[in-house]
């Protein structure tokens, strides 16, 4: 009886464990139809693949670098789900770990969450290690967007190829695949440093952080012992169109290859610079794991660093524009900051890119008090708005751009939208002129400033642009605050279109605030005299003479209706002839 028990309780963990396997929802992210990979340059030459260099390059690299770039390093899968439990698994060709480096480093992957604020979270997890990689993320939860859930971004391993790779959901929850963005990356090329050795997991490598620190695209081509500044290699990195190219080789240039330093290096940015103007980093390698215990290992990298700043200066005095640096000094790394004297641990990562960070936004003059995030606040999509946004602007230039949250989001024009309240007064406002509605719904400022610093206003020359931002900060924020942030709006709207005539409307009255968004307009417009723009008043259509609104102009007290919306055009109109 014993034994008839105890089978019976066997069937039936059995058939639970189906049971629990069955309500697992798997997804391949190959089989979308749009790409998929983050962090990955030749979009369109390596759709289906997780390698990092097209099929060709393997006639005209070496055999060393070829190998490496089929390693997954700085690669990244992003999805939207509101599931408690994620489950990924996978498999990898290589071996899972290294001596220097654990598993989670080599083989592992590693996941943060965006909320709807934009605010980035990392993601614990429970690993096996075995023929297929799993990893689960139990007891997630979503608060307020619990409908919506999160934004999840999974980055791959940083020492392995990824064979094939599913994400799991029960039934019931949703998963959706995200597209990668088609903003210009920027393009770090380097060694087992920069490929990511020794971090204890991929999110910690430190071209990982600086794409989380400043949320662009950053394309990994670390090779580890390889990074050789060879002519091949930078032939390949000048068919990408990056918005900023880092060199951080000093590395892999010792021994026999310091001669070479200089000559690749002038040789590596004539390549670039024949293709592109884009911003070049030159970044030294760091000696401070050696100083007092091995005079000979620190002088060998001193030696390296001196051949750079020799290249450096020559490519300056050539006239080469739009060359920056990076030296050890700035780069700060102490003795604790290595597992063996070349390769950082997490402490060293976290240190490379607390350095990198400022650097690069002052090269993008990102130079911001405020932190710009993304949101997902509303129901549209706001990634898929800004990306709509971005294909916009290459497809044809726009004269007038308007910036503003969802009273510009909703008023007409593209890109489109599924609420248009005064179609009639856009069309006859903007007649015969290429505008872009660059409104999104439930925005503030440092929303704005994400989209300014991530491509809304590259490439293009404007004519006019139009500030309507900062009702959605009256909540969170001082009227300091938010008159601090729109000068900055408009400071990084002019370092991007310098020739086009900037306006800043005051922000719109609404209902129970009529006051503090008087007092706010007028402590605004005595402060933005000393920017070069034109302030617009728009609050004197829409309110009584007791101050209040009008409420009959409105849809809720915020978002003006079709008659507020000629109202709105009428004010405009005067302001941007």
């Amino acid at each position: 009886m014993k034994k008839l028990n105890a089978l019976f309780l066997a069937l039936a963990c059995i058939a639970s464990t189906l049971q629990i396997s069955a309500q697992m929802v798997w997804k391949n992210p190959m089989n979308e139809t749009f790409h998929v990979v983050r962090g990955q340059a030749w979009q369109n030459e390596l759709k289906g693949t997780y390698n990092r260099m097209p099929d060709r390059a393997e006639k005209t690299i070496r055999k060393a670098v070829w190998d490496l770039s089929k390693h997954s390093a700085g690669h990244s899968i992003a999805f939207r789900s509101n599931a408690p439990q994620i489950k990924i698994r996978y498999q990898v060709s290589g071996s899972f770990s290294m001596p220097h480096m654990p598993s989670t480093g080599v083989s592992g992957v590693d996941m943060y969450a965006t909320d709807i604020h934009g605010q980035r979270h990392w993601c614990s997890a429970r690993y096996a290690f075995r023929d297929t990689v799993t990893y689960t993320y139990n007891k997630l939860s979503y608060g307020e967007s619990a409908s919506k859930g999160f934004e999840y971004e999974l980055y791959l391993p940083l020492y392995n190829d990824v064979k094939w790779l599913e994400v799991g959901v029960e039934e019931g929850y949703n998963l959706q695949f995200l597209p990668a963005s088609q903003e210009k990356p920027i393009v770090l090329y380097g060694t087992s440093i920069a490929q990511g050795a020794c971090a204890s997991r991929p999110g910690m490598a430190f071209g990982n952080i600086i794409g989380r620190k400043l949320e662009h695209p950053v394309v990994n081509l670390g090779f580890s012992g390889n990074g050789q500044m060879e002519p091949e290699v930078f032939d390949l990195i000048a068919e990408i169109d990056a918005q900023l190219y880092i060199l951080d080789n000093m590395p892999n240039m010792g021994g026999d290859r310091l001669p070479k330093i200089y000559e690749r290096t002038i040789n590596g940015v004539h390549k670039i610079r024949e293709k592109s103007n884009a911003p070049i980093l030159f970044v030294e390698h760091y000696t401070n794991s050696h100083i007092g215990t091995s005079v000979e290992e620190e002088g060998s990298y001193k030696k390296n660093n001196l051949e750079l700043r020799k290249a450096y200066r020559t490519l300056k005095e050539e006239g080469v524009q739009n060359l920056h640096f990076l030296s050890e000094e700035e780069l700060g790394l102490g003795q604790d900051c290595s597992v063996e004297g070349w390769h950082p641990n997490d402490l060293g990562m976290q240190v490379y890119a607390d350095a990198y960070v400022p650097k690069i936004k002052e090269v993008l003059k990102e130079y911001s008090t405020i932190v710009p995030c993304t949101q997902q606040r509303d129901p549209y999509n706001w990634k898929e708005r800004h990306e709509q946004v971005l294909a916009l602007n290459k497809e044809k230039a726009p004269e007038i751009v308007l910036i503003g949250n969802s009273i510009t989001h909703y008023w007409a024009g593209e890109p489109t939208a599924t609420i248009a309240r005064g179609e009639d007064s856009w069309n006859k406002l903007f007649k015969g002129k290429v505008v872009r509605n660059m409104g999104f719904g439930w925005d503030r400022i440092e929303n704005a400033l994400w989209r300014i610093y991530h491509g809304e206003l590259d490439g293009y020359e404007a004519k006019k642009i139009v500030l309507l931002m900062g009702t959605n900060n009256l909540d969170k924020n001082t009227n300091d605050e938010i008159i601090a942030g729109i000068n900055e709006l408009v400071r990084a709207v002019r370092d991007r279109q310098p020739k086009a005539q900037i306006y800043v409307a005051g922000i719109m009255p609404r209902a129970g605030k009529e006051t503090r968004v008087a007092a706010l307009n007028e402590t605004l417009q005595v402060r933005l005299h000393a920017e070069e723009v034109t302030y617009v008043d728009l609050s004197a259509e829409f309110l009584q003479p007791d101050g209040r609104i009008i409420k009959e102009l409105f849809s809720d007290g915020l978002h003006p209706n079709k008659e507020g919306y000629q109202r709105m055009a009428k004010m405009l109109e005067k302001a941007i002839k």
